[in-house]
């Protein structure tokens, strides 16, 4: 049995409403705040408008806090509330000019200048030289220096809020042990493509003003482009990158298929969010998945005693 409690509060007041069609909550790994929808049918005392905060815990468990965003209402008087987590202020845009900067310390510039809640903001290790972000989102600016650190260190990190605090956390801390497979997954969908990021050329350049001349940096899989054709990835770069080693990290990040997984209707586990780090092992026609697969959405449904999830994964290793 799901024991799940839900508060709103409006001044001084906390309410439990009564729940209608259950209650769901949904994150995505990157540029997109944590988000709780619910419904309820409102009375002469229960009072719920925007900006009111919002917690939820699952037996015990602190899962949602954060703030009413939206209502909606139908002819049959109940209200759909919708809330989001603080990265919902990530949407707000402003204009940055930082060096010698970490993604967890822009993280930490844009949260205070916002005077947003921070937790645990893991040390990403790469210094990034310098960035002017012109009039960007604080999730552009934010989402820029994790995929820069991606770009370099080949480590992959998420933003999300944990019950009210900004965290960062290098996914491979966010591993937990469950398997999905036949039994825990009702229904599943795998795709492969090579139609979206994937690259088997790599080429940047960087114009030499001292020089005089236009550098070139090239790294590209031979293999795979008799497989698939020329797949080019182009950039320009500036004097404080290291041209040769970029090229390389993009070719190593770039040059694979992209394979997603849906699965739908899994067994609820509150500890799946996106960014989180899952075992998989599934037979689709000739191929296995058996393999930790990243979590790219995760929606969770409670309704009727019941905690069902939707996952979107994201993996790189299969066999045939």
């Amino acid at each position: 049995m799901t024991n799940i409690e839900l508060f709103t509060q409006n001044g001084q007041t906390i309410y439990i409403p009564p729940i209608e069609d259950g209650i769901t909550w949904e994150t995505e790994r990157k540029n997109t705040p944590g988000k709780l929808t619910f419904s309820t049918i409102p009375d002469d005392v229960l009072s719920i408008t925007e900006g009111n905060p919002v917690s939820f815990k699952v037996n015990g468990t602190n899962l949602f806090y954060g703030f009413v965003f939206g209502k909606k209402y139908d002819r049959d008087r109940k209200k759909q509330i919708t809330a989001y987590d603080q990265l919902r202020y990530f949407k707000n845009k402003d204009t940055y000019n930082y060096s010698n900067k970490r993604a967890d310390q822009v993280v930490s510039m844009l949260a205070g200048d916002f005077k947003l809640n921070v937790g645990t903001l893991e040390n990403t290790g790469y210094i990034i030289p310098s960035r002017v972000e012109e009039n960007k989102t604080l999730f552009d600016i934010s989402q820029m220096a994790i995929e820069l650190t991606l770009q370099y260190k080949n480590e992959m990190y998420v933003l999300y809020d944990d019950f009210g605090k900004l965290m960062l956390r290098n996914i491979a801390n966010m591993k937990i042990e469950l398997l999905i497979d036949e039994e825990t997954g009702q229904n599943f969908d795998y795709s492969s493509s090579i139609d979206g990021e994937t690259y088997n050329k790599i080429k940047l350049s960087y114009d030499n003003e001292d020089a005089g001349k236009r550098e070139i940096y090239i790294a590209q899989d031979s293999s795979h482009i008799n497989e698939w054709g020329v797949l080019q990835y182009f950039d320009t770069i500036d004097e404080n990158v290291n041209g040769k080693a970029k090229v390389d990290a993009l070719l190593s990040l770039y040059n694979k298929k992209t394979r997603n997984l849906t699965i739908k209707d899994a067994i609820g586990d509150i500890r799946v969010r996106a960014g989180t780090i899952v075992a998989v092992s599934l037979k689709l026609d000739d191929i296995t998945i058996q393999n930790f697969m990243l979590v790219e959405k995760a929606k969770h449904t409670f309704k009727n005693n019941e905690h069902t999830m939707d996952l979107t994964l994201r993996g790189d290793t299969f066999s045939a």
